[in-house]
């Protein structure tokens, strides 16, 4: 049997109402309870799973709704809950005795006189409000973060344009996983520092992303949430190219990994050319999209959230050892006896150390830039008077010797051909 009652004009958020239902239905003689705002959405979900009763039609999105399911016919049960319920939304507005002490206000000035240097406004109130209340955010040249739901693509797409006009930044609405300068809100888990800045439309995304990126080892800097719509034609990613400018301008954000919901066509391409502008590499996902190839430019293309974590990390240990050999002066050296893998090695190597590989290959030089080196040993210009370096390796042998003598070297590459027809004394010569 349902019992029912609503709750009028008392906003609250739905991570403050699963707790407050999983007390309440802890409850004497009580089999569950589900407590909700009243919005189309959740009265649906009521509905749907077995909780819906009549009274709920006249419940707003502002409204709690509150369904008992016990096998109690007495009403006397409801007041039980009615008074619980008062209990536990009054611990709410005191905090939890247990938990670190909150600063609690209730105006915009006490706020600011508070927290005077707070640059970024979290907004977690009726979907109807919170728009007026990220203006005044915005008014107050504060970033926003729109946890809110049920806010019209209107005043989405308003509030946006404000912002970027005003060089600030609004995450949302509907955004419920972000974490700045490692500090994570809402949704977000607490993550390990490293050099990753993670921009999202999409939380769920966010969160995996961000976690396989944690298990490979590496870590995060930022993960800025952009809201679901906000790759819609309608809204243009405003958020996203603000998201990527920000990180951009970041020093210590080197690597950048993008994932989206299915964006629009137009969008998705405009996003991509500014990600190409940052300079950085960038892994995109756009789930639901395919692209072509696997790279343009500095932007790396995956299909899987798996795949973007694992090319995010190769990205940011590659990143992080180009940035030592830098600053120690060192270089990078391969040595090969075939033209097709040294050509695949130099464009690799060129595309991470943002050089430029060798288009003439002139004596087998497949890159040659900033002290880095590629080598085709197999070119004819090294096998005139002497044997394919796979017949006789000597001449490399002698080449690894010296390069690897040399101070300033800290990698040494190449490839070893263990084909019948090659030297038996390649493998271990090397």
């Amino acid at each position: 049997m349902i019992h029912a009652f609503i709750k009028k004009g008392c906003f609250q958020d739905s991570v403050s109402l699963m707790i407050i239902s999983r007390k309440l239905s802890e409850s004497e003689n009580v089999d569950d309870v589900s407590v909700m705002m009243g919005t189309p959405a959740n009265k649906s979900l009521l509905e749907t799973t077995g909780f819906w009763h009549d009274d709920f039609h006249g419940a707003t999105p502002n409204d709690i709704c509150v369904a008992i399911r016990t096998e109690a016919v007495d009403d006397g049960i409801t007041q039980v809950i009615v008074q619980q319920l008062e209990e536990a939304l009054q611990q709410l507005a005191q905090g939890s005795s247990g938990s670190q002490s909150l600063i609690q206000v209730r105006r915009w000035e006490s706020a600011c006189q508070k927290l005077p240097e707070a640059s970024l406004a979290l907004v977690s109130v009726a979907g109807e409000y919170a728009a007026e209340l990220a203006e005044q955010a915005l008014d107050r040249s504060l970033n926003v973060m729109i946890f809110s739901d049920n806010v019209t693509l209107d005043d989405e797409i308003r509030l946006k344009r404000r912002a970027r006009d005003k060089g600030l930044l609004v995450m949302g609405p509907d955004c419920g996983t972000a974490m700045i300068a490692n500090t994570p809100l809402a949704f977000a888990n607490v993550m390990p520092e490293g050099n990753i800045g993670v921009i999202g439309a999409s939380g769920t995304g966010i969160q995996e992303l961000c976690s396989q990126i944690a298990l490979a080892g590496e870590g995060i800097t930022h993960a800025i949430g952009l809201g679901g719509r906000d790759l819609s034609a309608e809204v243009g990613g405003i958020s996203a190219l603000t998201a990527l400018e920000i990180l951009s301008a970041d020093e210590k954000s080197q690597v950048l990994a993008f994932v989206s919901k299915p964006p629009a066509d137009a969008v998705r391409q405009h996003i991509i050319a500014a990600m190409k502008a940052t300079g950085k590499p960038v892994v995109a996902l756009f789930l639901g999209f395919s692209s072509p190839v696997a790279r343009e430019g500095n932007v790396w293309f995956a299909s899987t959230l798996d795949e973007a974590a694992r090319l995010a990390c190769l990205l940011s240990r590659v990143t992080s050892q180009r940035k030592e050999m830098v600053s120690t002066g060192g270089v990078i050296r391969g040595l090969y006896t075939g033209g097709t893998l040294a050509a695949e090695a130099a464009g690799l190597l060129a595309g991470y150390l943002g050089v430029a590989a060798d288009t003439e290959h002139h004596h087998g030089m497949m890159l040659d830039a900033d002290g880095h080196q590629v080598i085709d040993l197999g070119d004819d210009f090294y096998t005139v008077g002497r044997p394919h370096p796979m017949i006789d390796p000597a001449f490399r042998n002698q080449l690894i010797a010296g390069r690897g003598a040399q101070p300033q070297l800290r990698v040494l590459f190449g490839r070893v051909c263990t084909s019948d027809a090659a030297a038996e004394e390649s493998r271990g010569g090397v």
